[in-house]
């Protein structure tokens, strides 16, 4: 698993930053480009934005800040995704998810000073992002399904296992 889990990090960051490139040189004339439209029904636009700070562009100008704290978050991922790998598949793709987006967007911040985002939903004008995000926010809601319904019946199975094994002493 833990080769599989390498590959798709060197994956998805390859795919985050092959179209970030993209962007900067097709997208960055253009401004916005219709994208998913049904009719007049615009669903997501891209969208050239350059963002400079984290979350909805909180943070702001915050630039060495942001490339330390999201060194840490990814080397604290690596170690995690290591010390729990093989407790359950869903955890070992979150977390990789997780480290993905983290290394893409800090490739940007690094490299650039900012991050390159692209992809504007027009259906209820939500946030410009990229595939970086997308990683980062599956991984969330992965790891959410996980602390609600896997790890508790995880507990359990190890909670029974501890009593069979002392009734059996």
């Amino acid at each position: 698993m833990a080769v599989f889990l390498v590959v798709m990090i060197a994956v998805l960051v390859g795919t985050d930053q092959i179209v970030k490139n993209w962007a900067v040189e097709t997208l960055q004339p253009k401004g916005s480009m219709d994208f998913i439209h049904f009719g007049d029904f615009e669903i997501i636009d891209l969208t050239y934005l350059e963002n400079d700070g984290a979350i909805f562009g909180s943070m702001a100008g915050q630039r060495w800040f942001l490339v330390g704290f999201t060194s840490l978050v990814i080397i604290a991922g690596i170690i995690a995704m290591f010390v729990l790998i093989k407790r359950s598949k869903l955890l070992d793709i979150a977390m990789g998810l997780f480290i993905a987006g983290g290394i893409g967007n800090l490739i940007d911040r690094i490299r650039l000073g900012y991050v390159v985002d692209m992809f504007e939903i027009k259906l209820f004008r939500f946030a410009i992002f990229n595939v970086a995000d997308i990683c980062v926010t599956v991984a969330f809601v992965l790891l959410l399904i996980y602390g609600i319904f896997i790890d508790p019946k995880i507990e359990k199975a190890k909670r029974d296992d501890g009593k069979e094994a002392e009734k059996n002493d």
